[in-house]
């Protein structure tokens, strides 16, 4: 064993005092469930807290790294924001990454704040995410459900049409999910296709004021359609958003991007894994990164099961589905299927 290895083996003490315009409370949580994140994640290290003093004993490395928590957390409140444990959480698995970006950074880039709720990313991809809509005129965002693809979209569109940096959005989406084409459902058309556009008409009504938007709709300024409606049209000097775009086929992914037009960007997002069109159609979302390789302006933002942002149990779904679907293409691969429940 090296001297090196010895001396972090040897336990260590250091003393952190939290600026007095910190609150302590604020820093540990209600009923000290922040903190309690912290000594869970890092369980070599004790912590012990008195005043505005926090002291961790335990191994060198695994205190740097509990103090860089500790350091995150309070540049976090010292902007007015305040801590959750899943913040906690992120906090740690961003600085356990080391890809040099501050988590506070990431926690505190704002997008929107209406009726006193702010929009903002919550993990470092979908930070990398929102930079790249800032950046590109042509963005991708790729990854499974509950990771904030359209969530992020929508609100970098109203924060643009806000801005004057655009005069409309539109937001689409492809006549199928699930299974089930639209025109099996009851109803008139337009009874038919607002259930389906829903979660984009929910997105909105989180990021405006509600009375406004029916307004906006009759104006032209927001557009909620089927992709089938954007053909033959060249959209200029719009916000465009294409959503559940796994479910396009490759013809029709090419009309949607070829309705870009000048002073318009475009950010098309959908999971690869929930492919919902009929079997022998290939999906437009699997083949267009290889399709536009190369091109300049437009850029492929990739998400996974670390970027879920709805309930924990979310993010292990998304995680067993991943293994399930591996397991599934090595078994394929080596000429047997395997049967769900059945060992192969």
């Amino acid at each position: 064993m090296t001297k090196t290895e010895q001396a972090e083996q040897q336990a260590a003490q250091h003393t952190i005092v939290v600026p007095t315009s910190i609150s302590m409370v604020s820093l540990l949580g209600s009923g000290d469930e922040l903190i309690k994140v912290v000594e869970s994640s890092f369980p070599d290290v004790d912590i012990h807290v008195r005043g505005n003093q926090i002291t961790m004993t335990g191994r060198p490395a695994d205190i740097a790294e509990a103090e860089g928590v500790i350091d995150e957390m309070v540049a976090v409140l010292r902007t007015g924001q305040g801590m959750t444990p899943e913040a906690v959480e992120r906090t740690v698995s961003m600085l356990r990454a080391r890809t040099g970006e501050r988590p506070a950074e990431v926690l505190t880039a704002n997008i929107l704040s209406n009726r006193g709720r702010t929009i903002r990313p919550k993990t470092l991809n979908q930070k990398r995410y929102v930079d790249a809509i800032d950046k590109h005129t042509v963005i991708f965002g790729i990854g499974p459900a509950g990771t904030g693809k359209t969530y992020l979209a929508v609100a970098k569109a109203v924060q643009a049409l806000q801005a004057k940096q655009v005069s409309r959005i539109l937001l689409t989406r492809p006549a199928i999910e699930a299974g089930e084409r639209l025109g099996f459902l009851p109803g008139t058309l337009s009874e038919k296709i607002d259930p389906y556009l829903r979660p984009l008409y929910d997105a909105l009504h989180d990021m405006m004021d509600p009375a406004s938007i029916p307004r906006l709709m009759t104006e032209g300024t927001i557009e909620v359609a089927p992709l089938a409606y954007m053909r033959g049209r060249t959209l200029n000097d719009a916000f465009v958003i294409l959503d559940e775009a796994q479910n396009t086929s490759a013809e029709q992914m090419k009309m949607f991007l070829t309705r870009l037009g000048f002073g318009s960007k475009m950010v098309v997002t959908g999971d690869v894994t929930q492919v919902d069109l009929p079997a022998g159609t290939t999906s437009g979302l699997r083949v267009v990164e290889e399709i536009l390789d190369g091109i300049d302006d437009v850029h492929f933002c990739r998400l996974n099961s670390r970027d879920v942002v709805r309930h924990r149990l979310v993010g292990e779904i998304v995680e067993a589905y991943t293994r399930y679907d591996a397991a599934q293409e090595a078994a394929q691969g080596n000429g047997r299927s395997r049967v769900p429940g059945r060992r192969p």
